[in-house]
């Protein structure tokens, strides 16, 4: 289904001008008693009303699906005042769809239900071709280590071919919902929540350190490109998608935090061992330079053993005092 779009002038104020003017035309018709006038102004006044059905109007970035007796017509763009044809019908599955993303935020006493129907009494068969930001919820996905992930995304689209969102799909507003959560959990699978070792994440055979916290915008960038290929069919362009919430599942959060603090502990251990040495090595050096101690080997050992146990120690040293001879 392609979109057609109807090049029509705004030729709605001149008719709504016409159809008040044979109004009154009709009722001075019928006081004149005159039946070559009566008859037609009475018919008038009988059915005139189904010409208002023909008038449309339309505000920047809005449109109009129209069909005829079941038969797609063409699409009305364009702001204006138009009249069309009074017995086309207004074509738009998703008119009463509300779903938390800024186009259908109406107030801030509507109810913004994902993938539901609001009981709104009036809605606008138009269709919004404005950019409009979904946010949908947060999922709980294993990553490809397995470690369940709470991630959520906000995904900014448009429609672009309203004949597609209209008729090649049941309902463009859940479709692209839907195909958001299957996009972000086949993309979502293939990282590790941290960089791993030996994990191969762009599909060339090679591991790297891609990962869902360290290439977010990586990631992003490909839920995109995935969630434009499913809604390729349905007329919508996906212009940007971003990662909103990342954080491990609270089932293993408390664990994985242990870890975390467990390799900073690893790391801070390692760097403060490096340091230590490093001032050993300095201060045998600096003594045997200046002939300070002449030390052999065994006091050597002692010194460095008693240094390390310093600087490596969790605690302020408690330093002993002998007075006596060191042989």
């Amino acid at each position: 289904m392609e979109e057609k779009v109807l090049k029509r002038r705004s030729n709605g104020l001149p008719v709504l001008i016409g159809i008040f003017v044979l109004y009154i035309l009709s009722v001075f018709g019928l006081i004149s008693g005159n039946a070559l006038f009566g008859i037609p102004g009475m018919i008038w006044l009988m059915f005139g009303w189904i010409m208002f059905l023909g008038l449309k109007v339309l505000k920047p970035q809005e449109a109009l699906v129209l069909t005829l007796f079941g038969k797609y017509i063409g699409t009305l763009k364009g702001e204006g005042f138009y009249f069309v044809n009074p017995f086309v019908s207004s074509v738009n599955p998703a008119a009463r769809t509300q779903l938390s993303q800024s186009g259908d935020v109406k107030g801030d006493n509507l109810p913004i239900l994902t993938g539901q129907s609001s009981s709104a009494p009036s809605v606008s068969k138009k269709i919004s071709l404005k950019i409009m930001t979904l946010n949908n919820a947060r999922q709980k996905i294993n990553d490809v280590l397995g470690n369940p992930v709470e991630i959520g995304i906000a995904v900014t689209w448009k429609v672009t071919d309203t004949a597609k969102a209209v008729f090649n799909v049941d309902n463009y507003k859940e479709y692209l919902s839907l195909m958001c959560d299957t996009a972000l959990r086949d993309i979502v699978r293939l990282y590790p929540y941290d960089m791993a070792p030996g994990i191969d994440t762009t599909g060339d055979g090679r591991p790297d350190d891609g990962s869902l916290r360290g290439s977010s915008t990586v990631v992003a960038d490909r839920i995109k490109e995935e969630i434009q290929k499913k809604v390729d069919n349905a007329g919508i362009e996906v212009l940007e998608a971003r990662i909103t919430y990342l954080a491990y599942a609270p089932e293993i959060a408390a664990v994985m935090l242990q870890r975390q603090q467990a390799s900073a502990i690893i790391d801070a251990r390692k760097m403060i061992v490096d340091g230590a040495v490093g001032m050993v090595e300095m201060a045998l050096d600096r003594l045997k330079e200046n002939g300070t101690v002449d030390l052999d080997e065994e006091r050597k050992a002692a010194m460095v053993s008693n240094l390390l146990v310093v600087l490596c120690g969790n605690h302020d040293a408690q330093p002993v005092v002998n007075s006596g001879s060191l042989y």
